[in-house]
C-alpha cells in the first residue's frame, strides 16, 4: 500500500481560491492531508502571500531551492526570538524563550560551539555501544504475536533513553523529559492540558527548578562531557540561569532537538515500510541498504514542518518581494516533495542516488546540530531488528497524529510482530 490518497483534500486544495490557501493550519498535518494544498503551490503560487492565516499574515515559500535560498540568507532572514523567533505563531515577549536556534550571529555562533562536541564524531563512537546494547534490550522485549504501541515501547523510549545520557539526567525519572518536551511544542488548541501560554509556563517552571539544581551542582564540579556540565562551564552559556527564559529555551530546545525528531522518525520509518511493502522486502534481502535508507526516513516523514524567519530588509525570493518584518515560513515538508529537486519524491524509495539530498535538517548557520546522532540511533534500530530476522512488523491500524504545524509528530502507532 502506497501513501494515502485523500480525494477530499485534492478536491479542496483545488477548489480553494488560492490567496485563501493557509497551510499554517495544524489539521492539515493532524489528518495528514497537507500533500494537494503544497503541490499546488510549488505548481501556481511557490512563494505564497497568506493575508488571513490562523497565525497571522505570512509568506510560505514551498520549492527546495527557494528553501535553501532563504535558509542560508540569515543577513536577510532572521530567526531572532525578539523578531518572532522560529515559528509562526507570535508570542507576547513575556512568553518567548530564546535558545541558540532563535538566535542570531554572534550570539547564536557562540551558544551553539558550547554543546557541540557532545556530537562530535569521537564522541559518537563511544555512544554507539551503549545505543546498540540498549536498542537490543529494548527490541528483545517486545511481545509477539500480539498488538502494542510502538511508539510508546520503541521510538520514545530509545530516545529519552538517549536524553537521559546525554544530559547525565537520573536514570529513573528520564520520562520527565518526554513529558516536558511534549509541553514545549504542544499547540494550545489542541485540547491538552496545555490551553495557554500561561499554562505552558506553569509546568515548565518546575522543568526549569529541576534542571537549575542540576546545573548548580554541576557547576560546582570539574566539567564532564554532558550537556548541563558543557553549558554551565561554557564561557558564553553559564550565566544563563541569570536569564530565565534564556535558561529554558536552550535547556528545550536540547530535550526536544533530542527526542521528538528522532522518535517521529523512528515511527515513521515503520509506517513507510509498511505503506512500501516491497522496499520492506527489499531491505530484508539486503540489510546493508539501512546506510541510504535512513536519510530516506528522514526526507519521507520531514519531522520538522516548518521553520519561520523575519525579513530585515526588502528581500526578492523567486519574482516576489517580502517586505522588511514580513513573516516567512520554510515548509520543509514541501521542499522535501519537490518534483524539480526530487526524483518520485511522493514515494518512499530505500535505494535513491542520492538520499542525502533532503532538507529536513535544515541547511546554512541553525543545520540541525544533532543530524549525525539522530542518523545513528535510527541505523541501529534498523541493524538490530533485521539482525533478529523477524517477520514484516506490522501496523496494525493508522498513528494518531499531532496537532502541530511544527513537529510532525506520532503520538501513538499499532503495531505487531507476527510469533
Amino acid at each position: 500500500m502506497n501513501a494515502p490518497v485523500h480525494v477530499d483534500a485534492r478536491h479542496d486544495a483545488y477548489a480553494t481560491a488560492i490567496d485563501q490557501i493557509d497551510v499554517s493550519n495544524p489539521h492539515l498535518y493532524q489528518d495528514d492531508t497537507w500533500r494537494p494544498y503544497f503541490e499546488r503551490l510549488r505548481r501556481e503560487d511557490p512563494v505564497h502571500w497568506c493575508e488571513k492565516g490562523i497565525y497571522g499574515s505570512y509568506w510560505s515559500v514551498t520549492r527546495y531551492r527557494d528553501i535553501m535560498s532563504v535558509d542560508t540568507n540569515h543577513q536577510a532572514f532572521s530567526s531572532d526570538a525578539l523578531m518572532g523567533g522560529i515559528v509562526l505563531r507570535d508570542l507576547p515577549m513575556d512568553f518567548r524563550r530564546p535558545s541558540f536556534i532563535s538566535m542570531d550571529p554572534p550570539k547564536h555562533d557562540e551558544q551553539r560551539k558550547t554543546v557541540s562536541p557532545i556530537v562530535a564524531p569521537g564522541n559518537l563512537a563511544k555512544l554507539a555501544h551503549t545505543i546498540r546494547e540498549r536498542t537490543g534490550r529494548i527490541l528483545d522485549s517486545l511481545p509477539r504475536g500480539e498488538t502494542f504501541d510502538w511508539v510508546d515501547r520503541v521510538s520514545v523510549e530509545l530516545t529519552t533513553q538517549m536524553l537521559a545520557t546525554l544530559f547525565d539526567f537520573p536514570f529513573e525519572e528520564r520520562r520527565k523529559l518526554t513529558y516536558w518536551s511534549n509541553i514545549a511544542t504542544a499547540n494550545t488548541r489542541a485540547g491538552t492540558e496545555v490551553d495557554s501560554e500561561a499554562k505552558r509556563n506553569q509546568i515548565l517552571d518546575k522543568a526549569l527548578e529541576y534542571f537549575a539544581a542540576l546545573w548548580h551542582e554541576r557547576a560546582k564540579q570539574p566539567p564532564r562531557p554532558d550537556l548541563i556540565s558543557m553549558l554551565a562551564h561554557g564561557e558564553a552559556t553559564r550565566d544563563l540561569p541569570s536569564r530565565p527564559h534564556e535558561f529554558m529555551g536552550n535547556i528545550m530546545l536540547l530535550v526536544v532537538g533530542g527526542n521528538d525528531t528522532t522518535r517521529n522518525s523512528m515511527s515513521g520509518s515503520l509506517l513507510a515500510l509498511n505503506q512500501y511493502p516491497d522496499e520492506y522486502r527489499k531491505l530484508r534481502a539486503n540489510p546493508a541498504l539501512v546506510t541510504s535508507m535512513i536519510p530516506e526516513v528522514i526526507r519521507w516523514q520531514t519531522p520538522v514542518i516548518h521553520m519561520r524567519r523575519t525579513a530585515l530588509e526588502d528581500t526578492r525570493v523567486a519574482g516576489k518581494t517580502i517586505r522588511k518584518g514580513d513573516k516567512v515560513a520554510m515548509w520543509y515538508i514541501s521542499g522535501n516533495r519537490d518534483e524539480d529537486a526530487i526524483e518520485r519524491p511522493e514515494d518512499f524509495v530505500i535505494d535513491r542516488a542520492r538520499p542525502r539530498q533532503h532538507l529536513s535538517f535544515g541547511f546554512g548557520i541553525h543545520r540541525c546540530v544533532g543530524n549525525r546522532l539522530a542518523e545513528m540511533q535510527l541505523t541501529i534500530l534498523w541493524e538490530e531488528i533485521l539482525q533478529r530476522d523477524w517477520p514484516m512488523i506490522e501496523v496494525m491500524g493508522p498513528p494518531v497524529r499531532v496537532y502541530s504545524n511544527i513537529l510532525r509528530s506520532i503520538s501513538a502507532l499499532p503495531v505487531r510482530i507476527p510469533a
